[in-house]
């Protein structure tokens, strides 16, 4: 993953804070990321891709909130929510991935490994992102929320005024050793340095 996949783009960018632990420094098109322990990560993989340009879709999340995504930065203009899709789910997401930047899987445990492999080749052949908010096991990259700390509490009263989370990232070939960064996702974040225009035509979504 060189300077010219970005410039071609084949990858799709992210937050700084994100950027700096990736392999790349940004989401690869065709790759599946399985994301767990927190929706904050999951809502900072999204925000400087939709913010750019791209779009995606949430498949299986009832409880994800739009006021909460676009506080995190997600251009919820270019945000599909299909938050319970039954016994569909396998068939809605395959056909998100043939039209959509990123899709968010919830829940990728209930697939059976038939219905999990054709979706990995469905979204290497679309050049999507399939983001398993979940287990996903064999996935390209492994993000995991494993501690957090909060701000603004002494001796058991305040108010919040922040948090950190502690990611481990891990995967296959470039992040087959796993690390370990506290970042602050708190707000939009801001873009990796000197990408933010470089990205924005790259992305392939549809209006849907």
């Amino acid at each position: 993953m060189t300077t010219g996949d970005r410039a071609l783009g084949r990858m799709l960018p992210v937050r700084a804070e994100l950027a700096a632990i990736l392999p790349g420094g940004g989401l690869r098109r065709g790759s599946t990321v399985a994301v767990r322990g927190s929706t904050a990560l999951l809502l900072g993989l999204l925000s400087t891709a939709t913010a750019a340009g791209s779009w995606a879709a949430v498949v299986g999340l009832p409880g994800l909130g739009l006021v909460a995504a676009a506080e995190a930065g997600v251009a919820v203009q270019r945000l599909a929510l299909v938050p319970r899709p039954r016994r569909e789910t396998a068939a809605v997401t395959a056909a998100l991935l043939d039209g959509l930047d990123l899709v968010v899987l919830a829940g990728p445990d209930s697939l059976a490994p038939a219905q999990a492999r054709k979706l990995e080749v469905r979204a290497r052949h679309r050049g999507s992102v399939l983001l398993a908010f979940g287990a996903w096991p064999g996935a390209d990259l492994q993000l995991s929320c494993v501690d957090i700390r909060w701000h603004g509490l002494a001796d058991g009263h305040g108010q919040l005024t922040g948090s950190e989370l502690l990611v481990e990232v891990g995967g296959r070939r470039a992040a087959g050793r796993p690390r370990r960064e506290w970042l602050s996702l708190d707000g939009p974040g801001t873009p990796p340095v000197d990408e933010a225009v470089e990205f924005g035509g790259a992305g392939t979504g549809l209006a849907v």
